[in-house]
């Protein structure tokens, strides 16, 4: 696995098993057909993609739900743009990076695919709040950094921050 800036400790060596390493790189194409799928309004790709049970976890502002308003048509993908900066696979979980200048909007999406079924079960939207991922390795119970929100968005405001162990 490649070191992208935002990740801070390489995954294969750190806990993800080599099988769970081997299926990052699918597991992120999962997550950019999904993207992709949303800017063309593509519903049935959408569907094929995300469970009809996705649980879902959001932090933010409560009028910047974007993700899920658009995931059950309460709005457009016209209305907000997701345009993904970065992407870094950790096992069975992806996280998507992004922010428009424009909107002063900075977020992070953690999907959690079901690799059995090929779908997203779990979402995990943070919309201007600042993100470290922690990894659990199984051998020793310790917590380590596989991946922080994009710096240079904490020099130019205040966000709050939170932690996200798995």
């Amino acid at each position: 696995m490649g070191f992208n800036g935002n990740e801070l400790v390489p995954g294969t060596d750190q806990g993800i098993s080599p099988a769970a390493a081997e299926r990052e790189p699918r597991n992120k194409k999962i997550v950019k057909m999904l993207y992709k799928a949303l800017a063309r309004g593509d519903t049935e790709t959408i569907a094929r993609l995300v469970a009809a049970d996705l649980e879902w976890w959001y932090h933010g502002p409560p009028q910047c739900q974007h993700m899920m308003k658009i995931l059950t048509g309460e709005s457009r993908h016209a209305e907000f743009k997701f345009k993904p900066r970065s992407i870094m696979a950790v096992g069975d979980r992806v996280i998507m990076e992004g922010w428009d200048r424009g909107l002063k909007a900075y977020w992070v999406h953690v999907w959690t695919l079901d690799e059995e079924d090929m779908v997203l079960v779990q979402f995990r939207e943070y919309f201007n709040t600042w993100l470290t991922v922690l990894l659990r390795v199984s051998d020793t119970g310790d917590e380590i950094p596989v991946w922080q929100s994009d710096h240079r968005e904490r020099l130019k405001r205040s966000l709050p921050d939170l932690v996200l162990a798995f």
